[in-house]
């Protein structure tokens, strides 16, 4: 029995167990394989640094309340966040990475930048 290339097809030629005839082949079809969910992961982590932009730039512009249609007209979408945190008074904060945004009346939000999200955990020794 004759071996072939997955990708390509081509004969191979040298090990017993030998799947692909070059690197590139053996990277195409494992790309192919892996399509569906690599461009799932890759359109959600496109939407995240859409959102951490347009909150980045109102909070480098000095706003710290803006209402809620003026960030879905920048293209927010509310659907997507990194984490919550719920504050001891119970307030509800959604956080997209390091700026976050809480619920305050009246279709507006008010916009916050957390330091202890880029803090590096100190390992003990």
């Amino acid at each position: 029995m004759e071996r072939v290339c997955l990708d390509c097809g081509a004969r191979l030629l040298g090990r017993s167990d030998k799947k692909f005839c070059s690197d590139q082949c053996r990277n195409n079809y494992n790309n192919r394989l892996n399509r569906d969910q690599n461009n799932y992961v890759r359109n959600v982590h496109a939407q995240l640094r859409r959102n951490r932009k347009i909150l980045a730039d109102l909070w480098e512009d000095g706003h710290l309340r803006i209402h809620r249609d003026a960030l879905t007209a920048q293209g927010y979408n509310f659907n997507f966040f990194t984490h919550l945190v719920e504050t001891r008074e119970g307030e509800r904060w959604s956080y997209c990475f390091e700026f976050g945004y809480t619920e305050t009346g009246a279709g507006y939000l008010g916009l916050r930048r957390s330091s202890t999200y880029l803090e590096m955990p100190v390992e003990e020794e």
